[in-house]
Protein backbone atom coordinates (compact mmCIF):
# COMPACT_ATOMS: atom_id res chain seq x y z
CA UNK A 1 0.00 0.00 0.00
CA UNK A 2 1.26 3.48 -0.81
CA UNK A 3 0.51 6.73 0.92
CA UNK A 4 0.41 8.83 -2.24
CA UNK A 5 -1.54 11.51 -0.43
CA UNK A 6 1.55 12.68 1.46
CA UNK A 7 3.46 13.97 -1.61
CA UNK A 8 0.22 15.47 -2.92
CA UNK A 9 -0.20 17.44 0.32
CA UNK A 10 3.43 18.62 0.08
CA UNK A 11 2.71 19.63 -3.52
CA UNK A 12 -0.38 21.58 -2.54
CA UNK A 13 1.53 23.41 0.22
CA UNK A 14 4.37 24.15 -2.21
CA UNK A 15 1.94 25.46 -4.83
CA UNK A 16 0.23 27.67 -2.24
CA UNK A 17 3.57 29.09 -1.13
CA UNK A 18 4.58 29.70 -4.74
CA UNK A 19 1.35 31.56 -5.44
CA UNK A 20 1.79 33.60 -2.26
CA UNK A 21 5.32 34.61 -3.31
CA UNK A 22 4.04 35.45 -6.79
CA UNK A 23 1.41 37.74 -5.30
CA UNK A 24 3.68 39.18 -2.58
CA UNK A 25 7.38 38.82 -3.43
CA UNK A 26 8.25 40.16 0.04
CA UNK A 27 7.42 36.67 1.42
CA UNK A 28 10.60 35.44 -0.25
CA UNK A 29 12.67 38.62 -0.35
CA UNK A 30 12.18 39.79 3.24
CA UNK A 31 13.68 36.78 5.02
CA UNK A 32 16.71 37.03 2.71
CA UNK A 33 17.16 40.69 3.57
CA UNK A 34 16.46 41.82 0.01
CA UNK A 35 14.35 44.85 -0.75
CA UNK A 36 10.94 44.30 -2.29
CA UNK A 37 11.25 47.86 -3.65
CA UNK A 38 13.62 46.59 -6.37
CA UNK A 39 11.67 45.65 -9.53
CA UNK A 40 14.35 43.13 -10.57
CA UNK A 41 14.21 41.40 -7.18
CA UNK A 42 10.40 41.24 -7.35
CA UNK A 43 10.61 39.74 -10.85
CA UNK A 44 13.09 37.11 -9.69
CA UNK A 45 10.95 36.24 -6.66
CA UNK A 46 7.90 35.89 -8.90
CA UNK A 47 9.81 33.56 -11.24
CA UNK A 48 10.72 31.35 -8.30
CA UNK A 49 7.14 31.55 -7.01
CA UNK A 50 5.68 30.49 -10.35
CA UNK A 51 8.20 27.65 -10.62
CA UNK A 52 7.21 26.43 -7.18
CA UNK A 53 3.52 26.75 -7.99
CA UNK A 54 3.94 24.77 -11.23
CA UNK A 55 6.02 22.01 -9.65
CA UNK A 56 3.67 21.82 -6.67
CA UNK A 57 0.65 21.45 -8.94
CA UNK A 58 2.52 18.82 -10.97
CA UNK A 59 3.04 16.88 -7.76
CA UNK A 60 -0.65 17.12 -6.91
CA UNK A 61 -1.64 15.94 -10.40
CA UNK A 62 1.00 13.22 -10.93
CA UNK A 63 -0.87 10.18 -12.23
CA UNK A 64 1.20 7.48 -10.57
CA UNK A 65 4.20 6.65 -8.41
CA UNK A 66 6.79 6.89 -11.21
CA UNK A 67 5.63 10.32 -12.35
CA UNK A 68 5.37 11.42 -8.75
CA UNK A 69 8.96 10.39 -8.02
CA UNK A 70 10.14 12.34 -11.07
CA UNK A 71 8.31 15.49 -9.92
CA UNK A 72 9.67 15.01 -6.40
CA UNK A 73 13.19 14.84 -7.84
CA UNK A 74 12.62 18.05 -9.81
CA UNK A 75 11.26 19.80 -6.69
CA UNK A 76 14.12 18.63 -4.50
CA UNK A 77 16.75 19.63 -7.09
CA UNK A 78 15.13 23.05 -7.49
CA UNK A 79 15.30 23.59 -3.74
CA UNK A 80 18.90 22.35 -3.66
CA UNK A 81 19.76 24.88 -6.38
CA UNK A 82 17.99 27.60 -4.37
CA UNK A 83 20.04 26.60 -1.32
CA UNK A 84 23.32 26.88 -3.22
CA UNK A 85 22.43 30.22 -4.82
CA UNK A 86 21.03 31.79 -1.66
CA UNK A 87 23.89 30.45 0.45
CA UNK A 88 26.46 31.84 -1.96
CA UNK A 89 24.70 35.18 -2.40
CA UNK A 90 24.16 35.77 1.32
CA UNK A 91 27.69 34.80 2.38
CA UNK A 92 28.68 36.93 5.37
CA UNK A 93 25.14 38.17 6.05
CA UNK A 94 23.03 37.39 9.11
CA UNK A 95 20.10 36.10 7.02
CA UNK A 96 22.21 33.36 5.41
CA UNK A 97 21.59 30.61 7.97
CA UNK A 98 17.85 31.17 8.03
CA UNK A 99 17.59 31.29 4.24
CA UNK A 100 19.64 28.11 3.86
CA UNK A 101 17.54 26.35 6.49
CA UNK A 102 14.30 27.29 4.72
CA UNK A 103 15.40 26.32 1.20
CA UNK A 104 17.11 23.13 2.34
CA UNK A 105 14.14 22.31 4.56
CA UNK A 106 11.70 22.52 1.66
CA UNK A 107 13.98 20.28 -0.41
CA UNK A 108 14.37 17.71 2.34
CA UNK A 109 10.64 17.72 3.06
CA UNK A 110 9.84 17.11 -0.60
CA UNK A 111 12.54 14.45 -0.96
CA UNK A 112 11.26 12.64 2.14
CA UNK A 113 7.82 12.26 0.56
CA UNK A 114 9.33 9.99 -2.11
CA UNK A 115 9.23 7.16 0.43
CA UNK A 116 5.44 7.43 0.38
CA UNK A 117 5.39 6.43 -3.29
CA UNK A 118 6.90 2.98 -2.66
CA UNK A 119 4.62 -0.01 -2.14
CA UNK A 120 5.09 -1.67 1.24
Amino acid sequence: MTTMWLPRVAGAVTAAYGLAVTARPAFLLGPCGWSSDDPAARALARMVGLRDAASGLALVAAPGPGAMRLVIAVRACSDLADTVVVGTTLRGQTQRGKAIAVTAGWGLLCAATAAATVRR
